[in-house]
């Protein structure tokens, strides 16, 4: 049977319409601003005259398949499936594709963090966006476990990046690049309260806050004032102290050259306008300061800790990242927080304008007032805000 152009869009849509019904003809197509060909061929199928200006025509899959016999012997089906291979049941696709996807989810069980908003928020994540039901397309669903294996290792303390994965997945370049470190960033990005990362920076600064080392150069903190006991990089850091000039190390240095930082007081702060400020007004007239410049680095980390016998004082920004922050210095260092109170937040909301807070809320155990009235307040505040009070606080009357 020969069929002319009359049928071809009949035969599309009755085709769509079989395949999302699991094959039932109970059902009906339409066709709007039908041709005259179109308009002929329904006309021979019912038997019901269309006018020439019609804008749509119906017609049922029984009338289809009965006219189909009718001139040829061969149904719908049989008709469709010859001109066009064999009719797909999409139902049961999508419904065998969501089982899959279902399956997949249920692998994303972790040992170390399934108790934690950030994992629950990751694990929907995937679901919302598309991301799981992408990956069950692609034959790729064992990446789920490794993301869960990785995760399970983090945070980690100087871990390398292709130790890390070798560690999780037996291959050492599973994470340098493709799926699964995207995967795995977004976890962490969550987890740090960030948006998902598009730059190489923005993603190497995610895995030093998990405690692996992408780059142990680009691994970075800024210090002044701090002398430090050590060949080499303790030599440059005293040497930078008396000068009152800021020092930028690696944490490579910090690896090849340790050192054992000769303070009694270290101020931590985040923002480098707190230091530089120091650096300007005081010299060597001030306290030892490291700055974070954000979520600390591991070489920040690896300078602090060792720091024996110091006592490390440590503030952040005002808003919800810079609480989460604090929470782990206290944990991880055991230091005591620096003008962190919900005094010196409010002292500061009445200075001038602030932003609005934004992000998911943390908690401020050293201060459990302190989060309550930023929730209240709806405010962040950048650390400049408190230069002048900060100054006054690591002034010293004798250097060292």
């Amino acid at each position: 049977m020969t069929l002319d152009d009359g049928w071809t869009r009949l035969l599309a849509a009755a085709r769509r319409r079989l395949e999302g019904t699991s094959g039932r003809l109970d059902g009906k197509i339409g066709l709007s601003s039908p041709t005259d060909a179109e308009r002929r061929v329904v006309i021979g199928l019912t038997g019901r005259h269309r006018p020439p200006d019609t804008t749509r025509l119906t017609v049922s899959l029984l009338e289809l398949d009965r006219g189909l016999r009718a001139a040829n012997g061969e149904g719908l089906v049989d008709a469709l499936t010859r001109l066009g291979g064999p009719l797909r049941d999409r139902r049961g696709e999508r419904a065998a594709e969501a089982a899959a996807v279902e399956a997949a989810l249920a692998t994303l069980v972790s040992r170390r963090h399934a108790d934690q908003p950030w994992y629950e928020a990751w694990r929907e994540s995937l679901t919302t966006d598309g991301t799981a039901t992408r990956l069950v397309r692609r034959g790729d669903t064992h990446l789920f476990t490794q993301a869960v294996a990785v995760l399970d290792l983090l945070p980690a303390s100087g871990i390398p990046l292709p130790v890390l994965a070798e560690s999780a997945t037996g291959d050492p370049k599973a994470l340098s690049t493709g799926l699964l470190g995207g995967l795995v960033l977004r976890a962490l990005a969550l987890r740090e309260d960030r948006d998902i990362p598009q730059t190489a920076e923005q993603r190497r600064a995610l895995w030093d806050a998990a405690g692996v080392v992408v780059d142990d150069l680009a691994s970075q903190v800024l210090v002044l004032n701090l002398p430090a006991a050590g060949a080499g990089l303790g030599e440059w850091l005293s040497h930078a102290a008396r000068l009152a000039v800021p020092l930028r190390v690696t944490l490579h240095q910090l690896v090849e050259l340790p050192v054992t930082p000769q303070a009694d007081e270290i101020f931590v702060c985040e923002n480098p306008a707190v230091l530089r400020e120091a650096a300007s007004r005081l010299g060597r007239h001030g306290a030892a300061v490291v700055c974070t410049e954000g979520v600390p680095s591991l070489a920040c980390w690896r300078l602090l800790e060792a720091a024996t016998g110091a006592r490390i004082r440590w503030r952040n920004d005002f808003d919800w990242t810079g609480l989460r922050i604090t929470g782990s210095a206290i944990d991880r260092l055991g230091v005591t927080p620096w003008r962190m109170t919900a005094a010196d937040y409010l002292a500061a909301l009445t200075t001038g304008p602030s932003d609005a807070l934004r992000g998911t809320p943390a908690a401020s155990p050293w201060d459990p007032s302190l989060a309550g009235a930023m929730a209240e307040a709806g405010r962040c505040l950048m650390e400049e805000r408190l230069i002048p009070t900060l100054i006054e606080d690591l002034r010293i009357v004798s250097p060292w």
